[in-house]
């Protein structure tokens, strides 16, 4: 693949400060590699749409679409290849997570937040239907667990058990008696939506999301360079 574009797919959010961090990582990912042309797209709710880029490339151009989410789920297994089956100089790279860096995040995160030895954390995530997108958030826990001291649990904004308020209680009831409280690590790329409604589940602290970071624009270069050496 000679001087391939990447287009970093993302899901799209109606809140604004969403959009910015999501465009900040765009704009990381060109400052890191000069010369590399990024595409924007988004798999729901903004434009432009993937779907639409993709056709919008010219003919025989080398494209790698790195999706900017951090599971397997129905956006990854369904829309992006949907998206580009047409065309097969573009391929995918796999998401963001899970991965140590992270981890390492989210504890840096959790540990800014006031965290303690005897809490309990829940890891949120956005939640998909499909079961690869809560195996990817299992191991990310998991990762996350081996940085931590603390009981490391897993729940979902939706479309996955156990919801994040089912989540809080049965960690809340987990920490009966040692006087632990309930943090949720709010493992989602930015503000919006699910991220709001993380505030509502009943937990004592909720940390902020993943971005503002240039750890995600890092391992999408990474993604991005795996593909290309896989077709080397």
């Amino acid at each position: 693949m000679n001087s391939p574009v990447l287009i970093a797919c993302a899901h799209g959010t109606r809140n604004a400060e969403g959009q910015a961090a999501i465009r900040q990582v765009m704009a990381e990912i060109e400052e890191l590699r000069p010369g590399l042309r990024v595409l924007e797209a988004y798999v729901d709710v903004q434009e432009p749409e993937l779907s639409g880029v993709v056709e919008g490339l010219p003919e025989g151009t080398a494209a790698v679409v790195v999706p900017l989410l951090l599971s397997t789920g129905f956006h990854i297994k369904v829309d992006v290849p949907k998206a580009i089956k047409s065309r097969p100089e573009v391929v995918a790279a796999r998401p963001l997570g899970p991965d140590p860096r992270l981890a390492e995040l989210l504890a840096m995160h959790l540990r800014n937040a006031g965290l303690q030895e005897n809490d309990g954390v829940l890891l949120a995530a956005a939640g998909s239907s499909l079961p690869d997108g809560s195996v990817d958030s299992e191991e990310q826990a998991r990762l996350l667990a081996e940085l931590l001291p603390n009981k490391v649990r897993v729940a979902y904004g939706a479309s996955a058990q156990p919801t994040v308020p089912d989540g809080v209680a049965s960690l809340r009831a987990e920490l009966a008696g040692s006087g632990g409280r309930v943090f949720v690590a709010s493992y989602l790329l930015a503000t919006g939506y699910f991220h709001d409604q993380l505030f509502k589940a009943g937990a004592d602290v909720v940390t902020d999301p993943l971005l503002p970071s240039t750890v995600l624009a890092e391992i999408a270069l990474e993604r991005f360079d795996a593909v290309l050496e896989s077709l080397s």
